[in-house]
């Protein structure tokens, strides 16, 4: 078995290098690992293409993510070992934590120079800080930032199409594509101006300019192999033959021994946020590939290799020159924003709301849902920092935007509450919707009174919906989102949440009543509504004798209920609420709960006694 040849190879190795040198050898019986022409052959020069996708800026070892220095440490291992080794980037690396954000990207640029890139192709992501500061952060790299499809208004290339490199001789054509899926999976205004063309129409024309130019072909892309996706690096490599092998990005596939794809071109895939790095063996003989596979390394694999000194050290440094950063003053707050697990997870929260309309308001949603497990810290009453919302909002999640039926907005809201008062990471946090929900019925059937701002849900029409990358693929149980696809991304949450702090969004000193408790209301059409009387009054019986009908009783309405002056208390009865009980006496439900000293206004019961305002 493979695996088996594998494991013994691996034992009598000698370090990973030796490890993977058998490991090339092993997997030599699998299809899906060796798309060589000629499978018997290591005659040849020998050409190693380490590469990395979807990074997110994850800077720091954090099991089973490795970090940068971690990586770097196996890249030094490979390149002692063979001094023809490239390394490749297919997108996705200067954002998606706030080692990135904070500095819109450089930090990344930095370490990734350290590491000696040769070349990396820009994802959607990359152009979260706006297409000018891409250009800007490609011009303190110290390797080039390649895409034959990004192009201006005109037609004309924002970056280079294409790279050449001659190792040991050996003449490599690197092309690189970027995913037209980047002109809304970031926000519009960060790429006004631009154009993303066919990669596939690009890729043949570059491949034949460069089929009698070079040795190899390379290729590069953020595309990904996603079926809601169009254009895809599956698809590409079909229409386009000529592509010696194909570094992937943009859906983080794990191709363990890469994929076989359509015209013998070797498709390779490196998963997500620095779990793996890839590593593509190539053999050339007379300008010819005659040999080629693909495999990943892990943090298991590389559990014997120290992370490089200097890039860890980088990575500390500018970590400390981060801390001013952090500290930074965005806002103030009069009140504790609550965030705590306890009061996240189990109800509607203040900071809940200001996180749900940060999210709504930057990507101009009808409504926004994210859950309350995600939000991991309170921000006590006073100064607001960078570093405050950091700690609130640690992952790095972004803003999705789907367009929903409102059947399916009641269906996640109806999970979110589910559990409710126990605690739930799937707890709805919102804006622009409220809601009731009704305890004694059984979950899946306990919201009601739902409303899009003020008017009620309607399960056929659709909603443009924003919530977070976790939520929008079906986390935390939201499995009503993942048949969408997404109709844009808004950046992280952090820095939704940073903007709309800086531009004055209301903070409010308790959360705002869009989730509230009550009875599901019961419609009786079987029996008229009886029109009140008034009990001084009686109408006298009508004698059957008597011919001619005797006149009604004047019918006077029956006034609103008034509390009695000396009435000091009301005891709560089944079904009541605070605001219902704020009508009945001509006040409203936050001065109750103030009298009161009531922590949770959806928290009453039958026999509570509520004080009345005089």
């Amino acid at each position: 078995m493979v695996k088996t040849k594998w494991v013994t190879s691996l034992l009598l190795s000698v370090g990973l290098l030796v490890g993977s040198v058998g490991t090339v050898a092993a997997a030599e019986g699998d299809a899906n690992a060796n798309a060589s022409t000629n499978p018997a052959s290591t005659t040849g020069k020998h050409i190693t293409l380490l590469h990395t996708n979807d990074m997110h800026a994850r800077a720091v070892e954090s099991s089973p993510e490795m970090g940068f220095a971690k990586i770097t440490g196996i890249i030094n291992q490979y390149r002692s070992q063979n001094p023809d080794t490239l390394l490749l980037d297919a997108g996705d690396a200067v954002h998606g934590t706030p080692f990135a954000t904070l500095v819109q990207g450089e930090s990344v640029v930095k370490v990734m120079n350290e590491m000696g890139y040769d070349a990396m192709v820009p994802g959607n992501h990359e152009f979260n800080y706006g297409w000018k500061r891409l250009v800007e952060l490609s011009g303190m790299m110290k390797f080039p930032l390649l895409s034959s499809n990004v192009k201006q208004a005109d037609g004309t290339n924002l970056f280079k199409p294409y790279l050449i490199k001659e190792v040991d001789g050996v003449k490599i054509g690197i092309m690189a594509f970027s995913t037209p899926e980047t002109m809304y999976k970031t926000n519009p205004t960060n790429v006004a101006g631009l154009q993303i063309t066919d990669p596939a129409v690009e890729a043949k024309k570059l491949v034949s300019e460069l089929r009698s130019k070079v040795d190899v072909i390379v290729g590069i892309g953020h595309l990904g192999e996603d079926k809601s996706s169009i254009d895809t690096s599956l698809k590409l490599v079909k229409e386009v033959p000529g592509i010696d092998v194909f570094i992937d990005g943009h859906s983080h596939t794990v191709l363990e021994n890469g994929l076989a794809g359509d015209n013998n071109t070797l498709i390779a895939s490196a998963g997500e946020y620095t779990k793996y790095i890839g590593v593509v063996d190539v053999w050339v003989d007379g300008g010819k590939v005659v040999k080629k596979e693909a495999k990943l390394v892990d943090e298991k694999k590389a559990a014997n290799i120290k992370p490089d000194e200097k890039v860890a050290a980088l990575v500390d440094s500018i970590r400390k020159a981060q801390e001013p950063i952090l500290k930074e003053k965005l806002g103030e707050t009069p009140v504790k924003l609550e965030g705590s697990r306890e009061k996240a997870r189990t109800g509607e929260t203040n900071l809940g709301d200001l996180l749900a309309d940060a999210m709504r308001d930057v990507s101009k949603s009808d409504i926004a849902i994210t859950n309350g497990g995600g939000i991991r810290a309170s921000i006590e009453a006073g100064t607001i920092t960078k570093g405050d919302i950091v700690t609130v909002l640690p992952f790095g999640n972004q803003i999705v935007q789907l367009k929903v039926t409102g059947a399916d907005v009641l269906a996640a809201l109806e999970n979110g509450v589910s559990d409710y008062p126990q605690s739930k990471g799937g707890f709805s946090q919102v804006s622009g919707v409220s809601f009731k929900i009704d305890t004694s019925k059984p979950k899946g059937s306990r919201v009601h009174s739902v409303k899009v701002g003020d008017k009620a849900l309607d399960p056929k029409a659709i909603y443009s919906l924003a919530t977070n990358d976790f939520m929008a693929i079906g986390g935390d149980q939201y499995t009503m989102f993942s048949k969408y696809k997404q109709a844009g991304m808004y950046g992280a949450l952090d820095e939704a949440l940073i903007t709309y702090i800086q531009k004055g969004g209301q903070i409010l000193a308790e959360s705002a009543g869009r989730i509230t408790e009550g009875p599901m209301p019961v419609v009786d059409t079987t029996t008229k509504p009886e029109v009140p009387a008034t009990p001084s009054v009686k109408p006298e019986p009508v004698k059957p004798t008597t011919p001619s009908p005797q006149p009604k009783p004047e019918v006077k309405p029956v006034p609103k209920p008034v509390a009695p002056a000396d009435a000091a208390v009301y005891v709560v009865k089944k079904g009541d609420t605070l605001t219902s009980i704020s009508k009945k006496y001509h006040t409203t439900w936050n001065v109750l709960r103030e009298l009161n000293h009531i922590k949770n206004a959806n928290r009453i019961y039958p026999g509570q006694r509520i004080k009345l305002p005089a």
